[in-house]
């Protein structure tokens, strides 16, 4: 466990629900070198039981990713909802939404709104962008001004989903949700694995949340 965070002498115990999002080496990485214990699990039911936090990893297509997610759903969209920490990333964050654009499935509905495609010319953007407006706490802590992308689609909040909002960027003349979070769920269009120094900064910021809430279990 590094040493530049106060968190419990057990490590924070993190599962990676895994929909067949191909290569999850980088996340479970970044995760682990920052004193996680890492759980990669495929059933969405048994990914929020015994667990600290959860991690939805970014990459892969929306439609096979809420089939997967489909038979557990209820029961995560609840523990979420219950308070369970969560960091969904790129399409881990278009999951915390209703639908998408993409393909047919349910998201989890924790932020109001669907996904849809970025309108822009170069689609997809591949590559560093700025984050600006952020709000988050965990992103403050961070330094975290700017974070890379590989992403087609982007969550487009409703009016009642608007308030989860915490970062924005900006791609050709198309702004989008750069970070939403509703409590202890935070989503992120970038991803911060690959983010460089100060995007595993904000993975340390999200374990030492998860840490601290688990000490006031």
């Amino acid at each position: 466990m590094t040493s530049n965070r106060s968190m419990d002498a057990a490590p924070v115990r993190v599962t990676v629900f895994d929909y067949g999002a191909g290569n999850l080496h980088s996340l479970i990485k970044a995760l682990e070198t920052q004193g996680a214990l890492v759980h990669v699990e495929t059933d969405p039911e048994l990914a929020v039981h015994d667990t600290d936090a959860l991690v939805l990893p970014g990459v892969g297509a929306f439609a096979p990713a809420a089939a997967r997610l489909a038979p557990g759903r209820t029961m995560m969209r609840e523990a979420l909802l219950d308070g369970l920490p969560a960091l969904g990333i790129c399409l881990g964050m278009q999951l915390l939404f209703d639908g998408s654009d993409e393909g047919p499935g349910r998201g989890l509905g924790i932020v109001p709104g669907q996904v849809r495609r970025l309108d822009a010319v170069r689609v997809p953007q591949i590559g560093w962008n700025v984050i600006d407006d952020g709000t988050d706490p965990l992103l403050r802590e961070a330094g975290l001004d700017i974070a890379y992308y590989a992403n087609s689609y982007v969550g487009r909040p409703s009016p009642e989903g608007l308030p989860y909002v915490t970062a924005w960027s900006t791609h050709e003349s198309d702004r989008f949700p750069a970070a939403v979070r509703r409590d202890y769920v935070i989503g992120t269009q970038f991803h911060p694995e690959k983010s460089s120094t100060r995007g595993v900064a904000l993975i340390r910021a999200f374990l030492s949340l998860a840490s601290s809430l688990r000490s006031m279990a």
